[in-house]
């Protein structure tokens, strides 16, 4: 048994520029934001291929310029429907789209969380995902029904990065909200996994706090553990809180140098700060 904890400098230090990222949560839910503002304060860790169900991770990340090609089902930021910095992005053409269905990008997940290079699925058969997706193949059934499939490719990631309500110090995740949003398959997906957490935790505690089924996310699976309390802000993370909906507003409203540097021009603490200090003058 290993003590896997880190600090988001710790695990950004461990990716480099050109790798194959995957990031878990969906939309603007419990995305592992404070793994991302790492990931931001590294002017070069850049040229990466992202893996991810979008929300404000990507759009930070392409407002940055750190992206190359993104392979994505969407990228939304659920309450405002458009990831601001992606639309301006794929405006400007300033990334490489790999645009799948959702079901795709899952499937793709799962044929690589068991090391297969593809995995045959009915989703995209007939559509237009075919057609923007050039480099997809199809596969033929070897049976009698002679069925024709879109070969998703495995979606294998060189590292993901993930955030869940409770972790103990061996890796061990916990969703405590309604939906994990597949963040097990990221991390069983990637040669090297680390989840970020609003609260690690003995191992004991978490099967006391809740059902065994929601312990998702293994410890083999997992190389590294953040303990970042309100670490998935401003996205939700529920039950432990929900999404910061004025201050997402002001992300999508506020030009990127001009929120970059106000918010994410020192460490994790300083954010924090500079996000209280901007509700408490909203209040006033």
């Amino acid at each position: 048994m290993t003590d896997k904890t880190m600090t988001p400098d710790e695990v950004v230090g461990r990716l480099h520029s050109g790798m194959t990222l995957g990031i878990g949560g969906w939309g603007s839910r419990r995305k592992p934001m404070a793994l991302v503002r790492a990931i931001l304060r590294r002017a070069d860790l850049t040229d990466l291929t992202v893996v991810a169900y979008g929300g404000p991770d990507v759009g930070m990340l392409l407002a940055a310029g750190r992206i190359r090609k993104l392979v994505t089902a969407f990228v939304t930021l659920d309450s405002i429907p458009l990831e601001p910095h992606f639309r301006a992005a794929r405006e400007r053409g300033d990334v490489e789209l790999s645009e799948v269905d959702e079901a795709m990008f899952m499937w793709g997940l799962h044929a690589a969380a068991n090391r297969l290079p593809f995995l045959p699925v009915r989703a995209g058969i007939g559509s237009d995902v075919m057609r923007v997706n050039p480099d997809l193949k199809t596969v033929r059934s070897p049976y009698e029904d002679g069925e024709e499939f879109v070969a998703m490719p495995a979606l294998g990631l060189d590292a993901a990065l993930v955030h869940v309500n409770r972790a103990d110090r061996l890796g061990n995740g916990q969703y405590l909200g309604p939906d994990p949003y597949f963040d097990d398959l990221f991390c069983a997906a990637a040669d090297a996994a680390y989840v970020s957490c609003d609260q690690i935790v003995g191992t004991a505690e978490l099967t006391e706090t809740a059902a065994p089924q929601t312990l998702l996310v293994k410890r083999h699976t997992v190389a590294g553990v953040v303990e970042a309390p309100g670490g998935a802000h401003f996205t939700a993370n529920a039950p432990d809180h929900d999404r910061d909906e004025s201050f997402q507003k002001l992300y999508a409203t506020t030009p990127w140098p001009e929120f970059a540097e106000r918010f994410l021009s020192g460490g994790e603490k300083d954010y924090r700060a500079a996000v209280q200090a901007w509700h408490e003058e909203t209040r006033s």
